[in-house]
């Protein structure tokens, strides 16, 4: 099986301060990866090293290939990402925007329209090309980000709790969407605070206080804790992490 995401006793330090422990994890080619954890856990810390944003204090990894430490440009150029909060330029219509982001990512002319035109119709977004993008509502506002991140056909697609205040119809949409993308083989790690979003992910793994507090897939997840649902799981780890402040570190992939 391949691994697009591989990184071993993954750690960051920012001062005294420990954000992320010693993770190791590895997710396939083409897999659904789901980062679940109270805010502050150190979740977006591991996204952006493995990223190749933040470089790690020490531990090892590769994402698509590349060395999370020396190959860090290589890996930015092959990912896309979106955050939480809507990133792109409110005053530009929806088209301007894909224009904008075609740009730098290099693209032009024919093969640019060519690609505006599939993002702009697997977003549901024809005929709002000339909207500006900050009269969107939530919803429209993130398939549009979801749209800019995909321009340049990246391997792995990052997402930082991409649906949080957004309404569950529009959420049902977005997921519908990232699953179609992981059918045709990228690779998809999302962090989110929604039990419903994890529940179809491939993979989850449960961070507290920048630990890996288990991973696996949602069904291996509750056999092994007896409990009937993500959420209890989740509660469950939470009152581990703080009675014992150590973690059980699994993964999502064999080798």
């Amino acid at each position: 099986m391949k691994m697009a995401i591989e990184c071993s006793d993954l750690t960051k330090r920012f001062g005294s301060l420990l954000a992320v422990d010693h993770i190791s994890l590895s997710v396939p080619q083409g897999a659904i990866f789901g980062f679940l954890g109270p805010n502050g856990s150190g979740k977006s810390t591991t996204i952006r090293m493995l990223c190749g944003v933040l470089t790690p204090t020490s531990g090892s990894g590769r994402v698509l290939g590349y060395d999370l430490v020396t190959q860090a440009e290589a890996i930015k150029q092959r990912i896309g990402y979106m955050s939480q909060k809507f990133s792109l330029y409110t005053d530009l219509t929806v088209g301007e925007n894909l224009d904008f982001y075609a740009g730098i990512y290099g693209l032009s002319g024919a093969a640019a329209r060519k690609r505006k035109g599939e993002l702009l119709a697997m977003a549901e977004l024809t005929g709002r090309e000339k909207q500006l993008a900050g009269t969107l509502s939530g919803g429209w506002k993130q398939r549009l980000a979801l749209a800019c991140a995909l321009l340049h056909e990246p391997e792995l697609l990052v997402l930082d709790e991409p649906t949080a205040g957004v309404d569950p119809v529009s959420r049902r949409i977005f997921w519908e969407i990232i699953r179609g993308l992981a059918k045709e083989g990228i690779t998809v790690l999302v962090s989110t605070h929604y039990m419903d979003e994890a529940e179809t992910c491939d993979y989850i793994g449960f961070i507290f206080f920048g630990k890996l507090m288990g991973c696996g897939t949602p069904a291996e997840l509750k056999k092994a804790s007896g409990h009937a649902t993500l959420d209890d799981v989740f509660i469950e780890y939470v009152k581990e992490g703080q009675s014992q402040g150590r973690g059980v570190i699994a993964y999502a992939g064999k080798k």
